[in-house]
């Protein structure tokens, strides 16, 4: 049972793609939050040297390196973690409000991880200059068992979105949080998360080596090399990458094989940077014993970045055309409602005005953009960032009505279209007269020949996701 939509208002960003918002706040955290957990790992490490007398030095860095990792991650990311939270309610609540609903329990557990991250950090950044090793260790332990446990609960969430696996039980939400939570894309991206997260942490390192004015080459290099020992995990990267790969949906990997060459260029961006910075890593730093300085250093976590940018891009770009795979459409719209959204209407219960009314001629028009407001306006903008009326800007008026009525398989990577011929037309109409310059004067389009030529398309669409594994033969494209 599908069940009543919730009609949540619609926000605005002008011409940024509310993606791009989204995408590029969660693209910085996701980099922070993982030199974070990153970060406890190797302090730790430098700890148990300067406890057990390896690195002599190793008790100078931890200090430096820990006031850096405390600016960052306590400030900077707690910063941006609120403004994640704050800007996915404000443009997919329905997404949200699931997630919520679903791993409340999870997300409780997360946040009570992260708390004790807070504490045990607090605590190291106020008292540990004055503690024995023994207790300094124990805060270190703590702080860094508390951020990999945050990223524990947080990736079982983000990867269910993808691939919710057993959590779909014979075709109906509801097969259990742990179904959902241990899903099939699970265990490889927490493991090649948290190799990311160790190797950011150690190319940190090396910048903050760097900056410390007491330490001579000789030492500078000792414990570039000992941080250059959180790098070799990378060599397992290859692995992990080809197992998290093989663990989405056949037409998710299609997307980054070719079938689109956004995602393709991003992954390509993704494996180009990590194969630079570990090749560096592993033979320069490990291998060799090389000395990098701060320019160098600052270029290799840039690099990191690069990777980081292109696989969150990914992650995100192949759940396509949904925000939680056969559950939930990116425009908020469940597949299950396609066909009754059909009859009724997509903006029949949208409670919401809209803005500046008498800007448009007619009703037809005013219609076509509450249309445009619920169905694209997610993924779209009027003008900027991947305006619907510049992508359409090219199509006849009958290519327009096709494609549309015929979206998920015009481009598989978008969800059907979920509404009435009429509302099509009037999505249409709105188009044609953005196009041209918003006249003030523009006829509406009632013709029955129009309309029922339109509601064939969509009967010859179907409901499905194009490409959808569950939607046919006929939806293979």
């Amino acid at each position: 049972m599908v069940p009543d939509p919730v009609v949540y208002p619609i926000n605005e960003f002008g011409p940024l793609m509310k993606g791009l918002v989204i995408g590029g706040l969660g693209i910085f955290h996701v980099f922070l939050a993982q030199f974070a957990i990153g970060g406890g790992m190797l302090m730790c490490y430098f700890q148990w040297l300067a406890q057990t007398g390896r690195s002599p030095h190793a008790r100078a860095f931890l200090d430096s390196y820990f006031r850096a990792l405390v600016l960052v991650s306590f400030v900077v990311g707690a910063v941006t973690g609120v403004a994640m939270w704050f800007t996915t309610i404000q443009v997919s609540p329905a997404t949200i409000g699931l997630m919520v609903d679903e791993f409340h329990w999870v997300w409780a557990t997360e946040w009570t991880f992260f708390a004790l991250e807070i504490v045990a950090g607090y605590a190291f950044y106020r008292c540990g200059q004055r503690l024995d090793d023994r207790s300094r260790m124990t805060l270190l332990v703590l702080y860094a068992l508390a951020g990999w446990f945050s990223l524990f609960w947080i990736n079982g969430i983000l990867a269910w979105q993808l691939t919710p696996g057993n959590w779909l039980a014979a075709g109906q939400e509801g097969g259990g949080v742990w179904a959902g939570f241990f899903n099939p894309s699970f265990w490889p991206s927490l493991f090649y998360r948290t190799v990311s997260a160790m190797a950011i942490a150690a190319l940190v390192a090396c910048v903050v080596i760097n900056t410390i004015p007491s330490l001579g080459r000789a030492a500078r290099t000792a414990l570039i090399g000992r941080a250059s020992h959180f790098m070799v995990p990378m060599l397992l990267m290859p692995l992990l990458g080809a197992w998290y790969v093989a663990s989405m949906p056949a037409e998710s990997r299609a997307w980054i094989f070719g079938g689109n060459v956004t995602m393709t260029m991003f992954l390509n961006i993704a494996v180009g940077s990590t194969v630079l910075v570990g090749g560096y890593a592993i033979l320069g730093l490990w291998r060799q014993h090389l000395l990098i300085n701060g320019a160098t250093a600052t270029l290799l976590v840039v690099l990191a970045f690069a990777a980081t940018a292109g696989g969150e891009f990914v992650r995100e770009g192949v759940r396509k055309p949904y925000t939680v795979r056969e559950t939930l459409y990116s425009n908020a719209i469940r597949p299950a409602e396609v066909a009754a959204l059909r009859r009724t209407g997509s903006v029949t219960g949208d409670p919401w005005p809209v803005r500046d009314p008498d800007q448009y001629p007619n009703d037809q028009l005013r219609l076509g953009f509450r249309v445009y407001r619920a169905q694209c306006s997610v993924c779209h903008t009027v003008h900027g960032v991947n305006a619907l009326p510049e992508l359409t800007g090219t199509w006849e008026t009958d290519q327009k009505r096709l494609n549309i009525a015929k979206l998920q398989h015009t481009k598989s990577f978008m969800p059907p279209f979920a509404g009435t011929p009429e509302e099509l037309e009037a999505l249409v109409q709105w188009l044609e007269w953005t196009e041209a310059g918003r006249p003030n004067r523009w006829n509406a389009s009632r013709d029955p020949a129009v309309l029922a030529s339109i509601r064939a398309s969509l009967e010859a669409a179907g409901t499905a996701a194009g490409g959808s594994s569950s939607g046919g033969k006929e939806d293979q494209r």
